[in-house]
């Protein structure tokens, strides 16, 4: 049996047009994504956030309704509707994709009214150290959700299903995390600020047992409702790590489905990740920031970056299986508080070597995909208008050469500071092999063995007329053009 490469795409970016149509446009895009070779699609929170229909997702309001609520000025989500998205997933699997809801489990916004309590202001640089005494303070915690009336769930949420919040009515130029009497920071968290437990908004305990409960609550009936095929958790660095493997499998047992499961763990250190996958059992896979960032570097050092280096220090090289890796995504995009472009030359270099390799399981982004174009403010306070390329026509390449192609053993040529390369020898299903090379300065050439003697290889990207073939013993001289990449595949009969 052959090794399953699947690909997953992030079917959204931060700047997707507000205008409700997005569910509808992946009910018509999922039979051309199958067919490209995309076998999995992630999409964005589908759930009502504070800023209603305007809302990318992560400023959660009420889990339970899903574009279906007179809520927050609008019914319909970012995205669409409840029948909108509940049918595109229908769509998509349909086309033979897995589909995976983004989880935001950290924090929620946009209370529907006050509370009074007692809480302890903390230093947000140093969540150890107290700014001033335990006194009473008026925060937006208590969640009635009105425009639900308590349907699907009669839950209400108060102050004491949270650990903390940043906004005091009292004392509304403080700047402080406020932390609640009797309370303190989630462990098992990342460990920048002290303990980076709180993030935003009212920050959910994890240590409440209804919380708990609630949430698992939400598992089952969001499994019902939309048939999705595993989850997206965001923001897992700032909540306690154990929660995840037991709401999960939780979850998993309620569906008597296998449920796949990946964590954003937006960080490059590389043992803060490996801590978070010991902690969870290994029944989460984590995105692999240490390549993106990576990425980023070398597309911005261009010549000077030492290739050979571009998988040191990353998750797929530790942790193959439990990677999932990226070359961009909604947070790193140009003026999101996050930025770290990688630069638009060096896209097609990141691709191949996610989407072309052994280990991992890669995840193309759709403004990588499909382009974007939008204006924001960026973190210097300047207006920008961004113009995002489409990569299409590559990674729908690369796409076919993962489906076709890339079985078997993997030999690797990483002995050349700009030009790297790899071969995979194929598989009896899928014999002759692939050859694929790099460069990220001068063009050149890769002496590799195949394994295939005396067989003709063309390069499937067109960058390279003239094809190679092989020596008696299967090895073959494989070029590939200055910035570029070259990826060779068996000449059709």
């Amino acid at each position: 049996m052959s090794e399953f490469n699947g690909v997953m795409m992030q079917y959204f970016h931060w700047y997707n047009e507000p205008n409700g149509t997005l569910w509808n446009e992946l009910a018509e895009n999922a039979a051309d994504l199958a067919k490209a070779g995309i076998t999995a699609v992630w999409l964005p929170p589908a759930y009502k956030g504070t800023a209603g229909g305007y809302d990318v997702g992560y400023g959660v309001y009420d889990l339970f309704d899903l574009g279906e609520f007179d809520q927050k000025g609008s019914v319909r989500t970012k995205y669409g509707t409840k029948e909108e998205y509940v049918n595109a997933i229908k769509v998509a699997k349909e086309a033979g994709m897995h589909v995976y809801a983004d989880a935001v489990f950290n924090h929620k916004l946009g209370a529907d009214q006050e509370e009074e309590t007692e809480a302890t202001p903390m230093n947000p640089e140093n969540r150890h150290e107290a700014i001033g005494e335990l006194q009473k303070v008026k925060v937006w915690t208590h969640f009635t959700f009105p425009g639900r009336q308590g349907k699907y769930s009669n839950f209400e949420w108060h102050w004491w299903h949270f650990d903390a919040i940043d906004h005091n009515v009292y004392d509304e130029n403080m700047n402080a995390i406020y932390l609640f009497k009797d309370k303190k920071f989630d462990e098992q968290v990342d460990l920048e600020k002290g303990n980076f437990a709180y993030l935003m908004g009212c920050d959910l305990d994890m240590e409440c047992e209804e919380v708990r409960e609630q949430l698992k609550y939400w598992g089952e009936w969001y499994v019902d409702t939309t048939d999705i095929d595993g989850f997206r958790f965001d923001a897992v660095k700032h909540v306690k790590a154990g929660f995840f493997p037991q709401w999960l499998n939780h979850v998993r047992r309620y569906s008597g489905k296998r449920l796949f499961a990946v964590g954003e763990y937006w960080s490059g250190d590389i043992d803060a990740l490996n801590y978070f996958i010991e902690v969870t059992g290994g029944d989460v896979a984590l995105f692999d920031a240490p390549l993106h960032y990576n990425f980023c570097e070398a597309s911005k050092t261009g010549g000077d970056y030492d290739m050979r280096q571009i998988f040191d220090g990353t998750l797929v090289q530790q942790q193959p299986t439990l990677t999932v890796t990226l070359v961009e995504n909604h947070d790193s995009q140009p003026l999101q508080s996050l930025e770290s472009v990688v630069e638009s030359w060096f896209k097609p270099l990141a691709y191949a070597l996610i989407l072309l390799r052994r280990d991992g399981y890669p995840c193309v982004f759709y403004a990588d995909y499909y382009g974007a174009h939008y204006k924001d403010t960026g973190n210097d306070g300047g207006e920008y208008e961004i113009h995002m390329d489409a990569h299409q026509w590559i990674i729908d390449k690369f796409l076919e050469a993962r489906q076709e192609y890339a079985y078997g053993e993997q030999y690797d040529y990483f002995d050349d500071n700009s030009i790297i390369g790899w071969t995979r020898l194929g598989d009896e299903e899928h014999p002759n092999g692939m050859a694929v090379v790099l460069s990220n300065h001068q063009k050149g050439t890769k002496w590799m063995e195949i394994g295939q003697p005396n067989q003709t290889y063309i390069d499937l990207t067109e960058h390279i007329e003239e094809p190679v073939v092989t020596n008696d013993e299967g090895w073959g001289e494989f070029p590939c053009l200055a910035g570029s990449v070259s990826v060779w595949v068996p000449q059709p009969k």
